[in-house]
């Protein structure tokens, strides 16, 4: 049997809850802030300042801008930041709890708070709150950018940009050892032609040829002819003595026009000196790059407010300390040393250096290059040294028990395994030639047919007393040369006479001639308080050794080879060299060497020429008027 209970209104408690239900949802959706599509407005809000600021981030400022409700004016500020800022990086993160905006921007609109970091070249992170108000109804759907300055900086006001202003330090300049300027500002002229006064233009292109400044007129030609009439077409800059030397023919062509300006410029010793960038002010080769930190000092910045139109700035928002002036660079240069070896290789006009050494101290006094603006190959030139190098050989023998008087002989041709080695223009001594006399005629053959006194390491041992092949710390970029250990009897016999895997820089053997000077190897050093310890030679050469060199660097000027330094005051010593390499189309040349340093004077040096001649022709007068020249 079946039980059904019935009651009065039993249904009403359902009816009841559905209504309460109902009831509660909407006052829930009220709270939460629902729109009637369901969606979270705090959450919309801050997903579409989120695109925006993500696409700011990106660099994409027409994206970002379109998420606005003024594409236009918000494209135009954004890539004008980003234009002053030239921020390396870019970041928005949230910044807390998005809220109801003021009741102008409207009733539905939202503030979301951000933070921007930007990453300033060389600063280092900037970073500052913001906020940006959002409303819905975007033409995608999402919410949109309420645009307005101050979303870009709370500071900011209509017609402004915020904008990187940066100063450089006061550079230092580059010191001699008296503490005159090597580098530092000097006057310079830029060239430039007006297309539309160029009324002779083989008269422009014959002026400026002669200037031997390497300008392309066929190029520049072209780059003219495309050029406007009005348009200046920059050719050259010149150094003040250079332009002031051709003025006269330049001012004499219409449409050459000349602007007068200062640059950061080396004065002398400007391979070793190096330069600086005209633009970035930073220094870009020799002493200038490796001290550029401390020559340039730091730099002023702050980031500003500014006027859109004028550029003036508004307003600082953050400034950084900076503005200190560079720390100046002190070389052991002397100028008069210096300035006379620059004239002689000048005067050489061929691609060479002159090194000059303080024997007592291994200070440089002199480190000139030709070309003047050309590779530093009197510090890093990496060369085979050729006859000069037999002050090393010698100082073997001599340590290995041979003295000057022994007899050497110094036959034309020595052949070792098949290889006829010769002297210069093949000649010979007779067969009772002493050691002094072969050294001071430069003969190779003598110094090769008593190999058999060497060991393969015997060379790079004898080198060590030299500090040849070592780690030298002198404040500058150097090659400190390698003698090998001889692989076999060929390469023994080459490395006997300079050549082979011999290899040495004019600094070097500038302080080869040093040593016999004055009796120990003291480092070479340009720039001391940068330098470090110098390095110290394991070995030492014996007096009697030294005492020997001596006299036969001397017999080799009096009756040698070095004869063209005979008339130079101040009891010079030398020795010659004429190395031979193969050049880049197969074909044989010469280097000239010579070395040496006046015995009463504390001055050591080496020249060498390069690309044909011999020591004693070629080098030995461009060291004699070096040498002339020194103030006493």
């Amino acid at each position: 049997m079946t039980h059904r209970t019935h009651s009065r209104g039993g249904r009403r408690p359902l009816l009841l809850s559905v209504s309460l239900l109902v009831v509660l949802l909407a006052a829930t959706g009220v709270m939460l802030g629902l729109r009637g599509d369901g969606t979270d407005p705090d959450e919309a809000a801050r997903a579409g300042a989120q695109r925006f600021l993500d696409a700011w981030a990106a660099g994409e400022p027409e994206r970002a801008a379109a998420y606005t409700d003024d594409p236009e004016a918000a494209r135009s500020l954004l890539e004008s930041v980003a234009t002053h800022l030239r921020a390396e990086d870019v970041e928005f993160a949230p910044a807390g709890p998005v809220t109801a905006a003021d009741g102008e921007d409207g009733a539905d609109a939202r503030t979301v708070p951000f933070t921007a970091t930007f990453t300033l070249p060389g600063l280092g992170d900037w970073s500052y709150a913001s906020e940006a108000v959002l409303r819905p109804g975007g033409a995608d759907g999402g919410w949109q950018v309420a645009w307005r300055p101050a979303l870009v900086h709370p500071e900011l006001g209509e017609e402004q940009t915020l904008v990187l202003n940066q100063g450089r330090g006061e550079r230092a300049p580059v010191l001699a050892a008296d503490g005159s300027e090597l580098a530092g500002p000097g006057t310079v002229w830029e060239v430039s032609i007006w297309p539309g006064r160029l009324t002779d233009r083989d008269a422009a292109w014959a002026a400026l040829d002669a200037l031997d400044a390497g300008i392309d007129t066929d190029a520049l030609a072209g780059r003219v002819a495309a050029a406007g009439e009005d348009e200046a077409v920059p050719v050259v800059t010149l150094r003040e003595a250079a332009f002031e030397e051709h003025a006269e023919r330049l001012r004499a062509v219409p449409g050459l026009q000349f602007a007068e300006g200062t640059r950061q410029l080396t004065h002398a010793a400007r391979a070793v000196v190096g330069a600086v960038d005209p633009g970035s002010g930073a220094g870009v080769s020799g002493l200038e790059e490796r001290y550029d930190e401390r020559l340039a000092g730091t730099a002023s910045a702050a980031v500003v407010i500014a006027d859109r139109a004028s550029g003036a700035a508004v307003e600082t928002l953050h400034a950084w300390e900076g503005g200190e002036p560079g720390e100046p660079v002190v070389t052991t240069l002397d100028p008069a040393a210096q300035r006379a070896a620059e004239e002689a290789l000048a005067d050489a006009g061929r691609e060479g250096a002159i090194v000059a050494l303080r024997p007592s101290t291994g200070e440089v006094l002199a480190a000139a290059d030709w070309p003047a603006d050309g590779f530093s190959r009197s510090l890093s030139g990496q060369l085979a040294p050729g006859s000069t190098f037999k002050v090393v050989t010698a100082a073997a023998l001599l340590e290995g028990g041979m003295t000057p008087q022994d007899v050497v002989g110094c036959p034309r041709y020595v052949t070792v395994n098949g290889f006829t080695y010769e002297n210069q223009d093949e000649f010979e001594l007779a067969p009772d030639t002493t050691l002094r006399e072969a050294f001071a005629a430069s003969c190779n053959t003598a110094l090769i047919e008593h190999r058999d006194r060497f060991a393969d390491d015997t060379l790079h041992t004898t080198a060590q007393a030299f500090g040849i092949g070592a780690e030298w710390r002198v404040g500058a970029s150097t090659f400190d040369g390698g003698v090998p250990v001889a692989g076999d009897e060929n390469e023994l016999a080459a490395s006997l006479i300079g050549q082979g895997r011999v290899q040495a820089s004019p600094l070097v053997m500038a302080s080869v001639a040093a040593t016999v000077a004055d009796g120990t190897f003291r480092q070479p050093v340009l720039v001391p308080d940068a330098a470090g310890a110098p390095h110290e030679a394991p070995t030492t050469l014996a007096p009697a050794t030294v005492e020997a060199l001596r006299s036969m660097m001397r017999a080799t000027v009096t009756e040698g080879s070095a004869s063209a330094l005979a008339g130079v005051p101040g009891l010079p010593h030398g020795k010659t060299g004429t190395a031979e390499f193969e050049t880049a189309d197969g074909e044989l040349s010469t280097n000239a060497w010579i070395i040496g340093y006046l015995g009463e004077r504390d001055v050591a040096f080496a020249v060498v020429l390069e690309d044909g001649g011999s020591g004693g022709r070629d080098a030995g007068p461009v060291a004699a008027a070096f040498l002339t020249a020194l103030e006493p």
